[in-house]
């Protein structure tokens, strides 16, 4: 059986009331996860439900191409309204909690009459008197908004809560911030009293959330110039980030910094109040809820506001005002995924109102033919400027860094591939039959590996020097900012000092010598430098062995042998994986500290100190020996075909890694297949209705703040997101499978009626639209 991933690296965009829209989207990629995790464990999901269809796709990919897919979203990244369904996504895949109690609070809460600020509520109809004639005009006379958008049953509805709006306070947010705070934390609290599941995530897979806020006043950060050397600019864009390794017990974060990150982002100018961290002690005192974790959480995200001890007045405004498309942080997580076998990487963004964007920013038509438009006025320019376009640009430049490192990609693995032949000529003529006959001890496999090694640097020539120093850079560059961390360095100043500091070292011990004269290119201090410091470098060539796993198992070697060659490629992948980890973890300034408990900081301003007392913290010879034993003892439970492939390649990594480290700029690679982008939103799902979200969604009206006005326009948008999100979903997973399928209008009907089927017990205002829904599925026809 072959196997394949499918990773889904999710982009939430802001939205305002069409969060309940992005929830329905958001929910329905939880119920492809469960799916895929229930097809994993051969444990049926209920017949009726949908996730039973997005089940019956991988079954039958399972039974009709003999691969077994996984759907793996793992990294998460929103801003507004999509920070808010990315942050409860992300916690409900990694605790297995279920999304449902979430959707209740959605359809009951997100009122404008519950998140109105109890401040704010007009005491009664007299209040602000002076502005009920204005308000009666405005929604009474025929042809207003009300009276061209809003249906006739919803009409009353509509027009009170906004005459309760008008008519509270003006010139500061009408909604609550403390209610706010206190419904997400409600909501936290009712998925962890219903019924959880399994994790939706393999173990030991990490899962990255990401989340963009404004920080309304700023904070300094320095510049390094050539004149003056350092400069101090204020920056307002901060990213809220958690990451959880997959390891249990699972927990992404405590909820009060869930429930923090989530009031933060989702704090649209003018609606709410800006947000700081007392406003949040105060919620949850009033709730009697601790926070062990604030100290530390609050250190992390506002590192040198903490420093300077006013943390709790940092004023934190919606994400969305100058990162509505969160790309670059996602893509930045995609340096420590895992491949256990082949991946298809998607991002995924969901955006629900793409075809409103132009009409929203462009100026108004003219009135007469060849008559010039009219600039846009006064007000119209001042909100462009702050509002529209800021969180409308467009996401060009981030589609573009995503193209080019799928180029790399694929330049990468033509590399690989047409030298792999030689390569492997090469070891084996090397090391002859030995190779394949002999046990590989640990104690031959570290002798095998410098041999082939000095054979590597020989045949690499003229291109050796600079692929050493490339290495050299690198290490160097790491250790610096870890001896920088280890010490508190936080201007650019000090860290520039400890970077120059530590080159001074490394050419005084003329480290830094490498020639092209053969096998004694290196320097022995080189060579010693490199298995004291570079922890890069095993780490990728134990990657490759990973790859080298996942392409025997699907090309070179054949399926022969039942449960024992299966539990030995198990745990070939599990003393991989977890010396990775082992390796990994020793890169991290908190290795440092918790294996030098008394550590001298102030010693480490010496750099031979600095580089000494690392060097001796990580241990990285001992930790080879004991890799090298565990991956020996591996090798020798596999099938010998198996071991040959693994075995060419790990003893001929240095030919790989020195033609390929250049081209990926000194950095490695864990997933090593391009990248594909899709779209999730109105435009796109068009199977049952097109027209976009005019034709489908109520929460667009009243500038995306629709929704909170009238509990059916919320029951609506919910209803379209998990219908739209289906349609979409269903085109990303079928796109992945080997071959075409003419049954994707087929799958798509059953599952837009189960969908239907469990929705229409919650949804009581949707019944009339439900009925129509069910005529226009039924209509649904495959394409020609």
């Amino acid at each position: 059986m072959r196997e394949k991933e499918l990773r889904l690296a999710l982009i939430c965009y802001g939205g305002v009331s069409l969060a309940v829209y992005m929830h329905g989207v958001t929910k329905e990629i939880w119920h492809l996860a469960q799916a895929s995790r229930a097809q994993l464990d051969n444990e049926p999901l209920a017949p009726s439900s949908s996730g039973a269809i997005y089940q019956q796709i991988l079954a039958d990919a399972q039974r009709r191409l003999n691969l077994k897919l996984r759907v793996v979203p793992d990294i998460i990244s929103g801003a507004s309204a999509g920070g808010i369904n990315g942050v409860f996504l992300a916690h409900a895949l990694e605790s297995g909690q279920s999304l449902d109690p979430l959707t209740e609070l959605w359809l009951k809460s997100a009122d404008a009459d519950t998140l109105l600020d109890p401040d704010a509520r007009p005491l009664s109809r007299f209040t602000k008197f002076w502005a009920a004639p204005l308000l009666w005009l405005l929604m009474r006379r025929r042809g207003d908004t009300v009276e061209r958008t809003v249906a006739p049953e919803t009409r009353e509805e509509v027009r009170r809560k906004l005459s309760n709006l008008v008519r509270a306070r003006w010139f500061a947010p009408p909604f609550g911030g403390e209610g706010f705070s206190g419904l997400l934390l409600d909501a936290f609290d009712a998925m962890a009293a219903a019924p959880a599941g399994k994790p939706l995530l393999p173990d030991g897979h990490p899962l990255d959330l990401f989340v963009t806020v404004t920080d309304f006043s700023g904070h300094e950060e320095a510049l390094a110039l050539n004149s003056p050397p350092e400069v101090i600019e204020t920056e307002h864009r901060l990213t809220i980030g958690f990451k959880a390794r997959g390891f249990r017990p699972r927990m992404l974060a405590e909820t009060a910094e869930l429930a923090f990150a989530a009031r933060a982002t989702a704090s649209f100018p003018g609606a709410f109040p800006p947000f700081t961290a007392r406003e949040l002690d105060r919620v949850l005192d009033r709730r009697g809820q601790a926070w062990p974790s604030r100290e530390r959480f609050l250190a992390r995200i506002l590192s040198r506001r903490h420093a300077a001890r006013d943390v709790e007045d940092v004023v934190l405004i919606d994400g969305s005002v100058l990162a509505n498309a969160p790309f670059a942080q996602a893509i930045a997580a995609l340096k420590d995924r895992p491949a256990r076998r082949p991946v298809d990487r998607r991002f995924v963004y969901i955006e629900p109102t793409p075809s409103s964007r132009n009409f929203r920013l462009t100026s108004p038509a003219p009135a007469e033919p060849g008559e010039l438009p009219p600039l846009p006025g006064f007000f119209r320019t001042i909100f462009g400027a702050v509002s529209d376009i800021p969180r409308e640009q467009p996401i060009r430049d981030n589609l573009e860094t995503i193209a080019e490192r799928s180029r790399r990609i694929r330049r990468m693995q033509h590399i690989v591939e047409a030298l792999r032949p030689d390569i492997e000529q090469t070891v084996e003529r090397t090391m002859g039959r030995t190779l394949f006959l002999t046990r590989p001890t640990a104690r031959r496999l570290a002798s095998w590996r410098a041999r082939l090694h000095g054979k590597a640097v020989k045949a690499a020539g003229f291109a050796y020097p600079a692929y050493a120093h490339l290495k050299l850079s690198g290490i160097v560059e790491t250790l610096a900012a870890t001896v920088s961390d280890l010490k508190g360095h936080n201007s650019v100043a000090q860290r520039e000092a400890q970077r120059q500091s530590l080159w001074a070292e490394v050419r005084a011990r003329r480290i830094d010598q490498v020639t092209n004269s053969g096998r004694d290119a290196a320097s022995a201090d080189l060579i010693t430098f490199y298995r004291q410091h570079d922890i890069e470098f095993r780490i990728r060539r134990l990657r490759f062995l990973t790859r080298l796993m996942v392409d025997a198992g699907q090309n070179d070697v054949p399926d022969d042998g039942g449960p024992a060659t299966n539990e030995a490629r198990a745990a070939m992948r599990e003393m991989l994986y977890s010396a990775i980890t082992r390796y990994a973890d020793r890169q991290m300034p908190a290795w440092i500290v918790a294996t030098v408990p008394d550590l001298p900081v102030a010693s480490l301003s010496d750099a031979a100190t600095a580089l000494a007392t690392i060097a001796s913290a990580r241990s990285l010879d001992d930790l080879d020996e004991e890799t090298d034993a565990a991956l020996s003892e591996a090798l020798v439970a596999l099938p010998t075909e198996e071991r040959r492939v693994l075995l060419r390649g790990y003893l001929g990594y240095p030919f790989y890694d020195i033609a390929t480290l250049p081209i990926l700029q000194g950095e490695g690679l864990d997933e090593y297949d391009p990248i594909r982008v899709d779209r999730i939103s109105p435009d796109d799902a068009s199977a049952i209705r097109s027209g976009g979200a005019a034709a489908t969604l109520r929460g667009i009206e009243f500038n995306c703040f629709g929704a909170f006005f009238s509990r059916a326009y919320r029951e609506n948008d919910y209803l379209w997101g998990r219908l739209h999100g289906a349609d979409r979903l269903i085109d990303i997973l079928l796109s992945t499978l080997p071959e075409e399928t003419k049954v994707a209008a087929e799958y798509k009907r059953r599952i837009f009626l189960a969908i239907l089927d469990e929705e229409e017990p919650r949804l009581k205002r949707m019944s009339s639209l439900i009925a129509d829904l069910r005529e226009e599925v039924k209509a649904i026809r495959p394409a020609s």
